[in-house]
């Protein structure tokens, strides 16, 4: 495939870099520790033993968690790999 300026492979590189950027982020990122609340932190719901026991350090009960998780979260930055202003520079 033609890359214009780029070298051959600079674009596999490029992907690769974006998937192992990806992947240090999700592995820095901590779940839970310490100790698990009995009761929801929002809504005051109780959260049942087996969500306790199989996260440690829960404070949520699963649908404040499931909200939570479906809200669409700020992504850091922009890619400058993938940026042409970067390129041409």
């Amino acid at each position: 495939m033609a890359g214009g300026w780029t070298r051959d492979g600079a674009v596999s590189e490029q992907i690769e870099a974006s998937i192992a950027d990806e992947l240090t982020r999700l592995k820095a990122r901590q779940g839970p520790s310490g100790e698990s609340r009995t009761h929801c932190a929002e809504c005051e719901e109780p959260i049942p033993e087996a969500r306790r026991q199989a996260i440690p350090g829960v404070k949520l009960c699963v649908d404040c968690a499931g909200q939570r998780d479906t809200r669409a979260a700020p992504r850091g930055g922009i890619n400058r790999r993938g940026s042409k202003d970067s390129q041409l520079k």
